[in-house]
């Protein structure tokens, strides 16, 4: 059978592939499983290692979660987030198609993104009766700003690359025939830096932007929980499962 996430070490760089073309690379339970193993921080990085690369196969970069079955009710997709976001070394995530939802978490608690001009981007969970947690808005706040944040999660639309690359939520957007090549300068000049440093100004960085996780937020927990219990929500997912259009109620 063939491996949905493929790890590979290869001196300084580690990259880890999302090899699930067929449906679109979206993340099942053993895929989060494998994924959360890759940027386990206990023992975490090689001592050769300088870089961690993530990449999909396929016209897709990641659909997001699995709505049509295998994600267990223990399987916390927050948990391989803060993974990617707290790994020791910088993480680069190469971006060739639509990274919707949960691929747009992804890509955005690495520390830079890669895109190719063809590329999406999306939080679409209002479309389908759900809400993004504390921990999941925090990081578009983090990268966007309030104004961002309100157009990607209140609207739900997909954002190309190139306007990505305009709100600085990615690091760079270019044609699709320059995106091997663009990131392989990326990568390339986070191999030549000094690794001490590198994990000095990852480590200094996410400590300054711990602040938010320290403001109370159960009242906001409800509401999220509220929207993933209701009729709303089961509508929207069997809606786009179906490819129609959703009958919201309110309820």
């Amino acid at each position: 059978m063939t491996e949905k996430i493929v790890i590979e070490i290869n001196g300084p760089i580690r990259t880890v592939t999302l090899n699930r073309p067929e449906k679109s690379n979206a993340l099942d339970g053993e895929m989060l499983v494998a994924l959360e193993q890759a940027f386990d921080p206990d023992p975490g990085p090689g001592v050769d290692e300088r870089v961690a690369v993530i990449r999909s196969v396929g016209r897709t970069f990641c659909a997001g979660l699995d709505l049509s079955g295998g994600i267990g009710g223990d399987q916390n997709v927050e948990t391989l987030f803060r993974r990617v976001e707290t790994w020791p070394l910088p993480v680069v995530t190469v971006v060739q198609g639509a990274a919707i939802a949960g691929g747009n978490e992804l890509a955005l608690h690495s520390d830079l993104v890669v895109a190719s001009a063809g590329a999406r981007f999306g939080m679409s969970l209002a479309q389908i009766g759900l809400a993004p947690s504390w921990f999941l808005t925090k990081k578009l706040l983090e990268v966007g700003g309030p104004v961002v944040t309100r157009e990607v999660l209140l609207l739900g639309d997909p954002l190309p690359a190139s306007r990505m690359a305009e709100l600085g939520l990615i690091a760079r957007c270019v044609e699709p025939e320059q995106l091997q090549a663009e990131a392989d300068a990326v990568i390339d000049r986070l191999v030549r830096n000094a690794p001490l440093s590198l994990k000095a100004i990852k480590a200094t960085i996410n400590r300054e932007m711990e602040f938010r996780d320290t403001i109370a937020h159960d009242d906001t927990d409800a509401l999220v929980r509220a929207a993933m219990a209701s009729t709303d929500s089961g509508e929207g997912m069997r809606a786009r499962l179906e490819h129609r259009e959703s009958n919201f109620i309110g309820q």
